[in-house]
């Protein structure tokens, strides 16, 4: 039974549902779960920890900062132990765009950092119009005419293949 970390910076609340997902696979596999957000990752003790994973929103074309301080100053460790890193990001929603190699902010932020994660996965967030401050509705939409997405600034559209997360929790038990 491993001890497993799942570290995640969301935006909307995404990236958090989907690092609960994984948590709910991966303890079926009999492995115990510590899902935190990056905020309180500085308090952990990494050495209790069998396996790392760390997940990350997409707003406006970056990761959070924090996740990049988080890798940088954790480098070392992060390369001692199996790990993974997964990107949630609405471009993941067309078929081209969801697959690590493909993913333009994937490799983005690949390229910006030093850490190679062993296993690594997209997947396509979510559009909650509604629960936006105006200035996020009004940009998200721009970017969802020009990418050809959802514009109602009703609609609250999922975009996550659950099937493909359990998919990844399965390959982190695995590790």
């Amino acid at each position: 039974m491993a001890n497993i970390l799942i570290i995640y910076a969301t935006t909307d609340g995404q990236t958090r549902r989907i690092s609960r997902r994984l948590q709910e696979v991966i303890e079926r596999q009999s492995h115990h779960v510590t899902v935190v957000p990056i905020e309180d990752a500085p308090s952990l003790d990494l050495t209790a920890f069998d396996k790392i994973v760390i997940g990350a929103s997409i707003r406006y074309g970056k990761h959070s900062p924090l996740i990049t301080d988080f890798i940088e100053k954790n480098k070392s460790f992060l390369e001692s132990r199996p790990n993974a890193f997964f990107s949630v990001n609405v471009v993941a929603r067309k078929p081209e765009k969801s697959k690590p190699e493909h993913n333009p902010y994937l490799q983005k932020f690949l390229n910006r950092i030093e850490w190679k994660p062993r296993k690594l996965a997209v997947f396509a967030g979510k559009i909650d119009y509604p629960s936006y401050r105006f200035f996020d509705r009004l940009m998200i939409r721009l970017i969802m005419r020009m990418t050809k997405g959802p514009t109602d600034p009703k609609a609250v559209v999922e975009f996550t293949d659950w099937g493909q997360v359990e998919a990844f929790g399965r390959v982190i038990s695995d590790m």
